[in-house]
């Protein structure tokens, strides 16, 4: 099942009663075996899939283990990015002191890959498209923000002004493909960017 997550909610239940609706709760209220095989920061907005069944999401799960999946991302950042594209290639780990923040450790950290491509340039931000090649927490966030150019709205990574620039954290998972696990076919999902 491939859902169009909005920003602010959830992809799990959190620990704290108050922090029990999400998206994987309300999948399930329909479908009761839905189970998630990837997660979405609260903030960001845009397309995830659930398993319906123990083989689909086994099969998924493997896809995105192995980076068999295509993943874009588009985002809003602040500051006029000079280059046209290029890859982030810093490892990540948490940052135990201030979780659930990230941080790039060159000698501990887990690595991470980033792939971006500038899409247009406007007055003080620019609009990015951005391709994980790894799937580690926050990684797009933590990668924009070591390039000095953070992701508008983002209350972890990003300084005042690019915080206040959005109400929201402008990053959208626009378009999520994979192999489907009954037929064998390459699919694709898309989803509109909300900023």
């Amino acid at each position: 099942m491939v859902l169009d997550k909005p920003a602010g909610l959830l992809t799990v239940p959190g620990n704290a009663p108050e922090r029990a609706d999400s998206l994987e709760t309300r999948a399930r209220a329909d479908h009761r075996r839905a189970k998630i095989i990837h997660r979405l920061d609260m903030d960001t907005s845009g397309v995830i899939v659930m398993g319906l069944t123990a083989k689909a999401h086994a099969d998924i799960s493997r896809q995105f283990e192995h980076r068999q999946t295509e993943k874009r991302y588009i985002a809003l950042v602040h500051g006029e990015v000079a280059k046209d594209n290029g890859r982030v290639d810093q490892p990540i780990i948490t940052d135990w002191p201030n979780r659930p923040r990230q941080h790039i450790d060159p000698v501990n950290g887990r690595k991470a890959v980033t792939d971006w491509q500038v899409l247009e340039r406007g007055e003080g931000f620019t609009r990015v498209e951005l391709s994980p090649l790894t799937g580690r927490s926050h990684q797009l966030r933590v990668h924009m923000a070591h390039l000095g150019y953070p992701i508008l709205g983002d209350n972890f990574y990003a300084h005042d002004a690019a915080r206040q620039m959005r109400d929201r954290l402008c990053l959208h998972a626009e378009r999520l493909a994979f192999t489907h696990p009954e037929t064998g076919d390459k699919i694709s999902f898309e989803s509109p960017v909300p900023f």
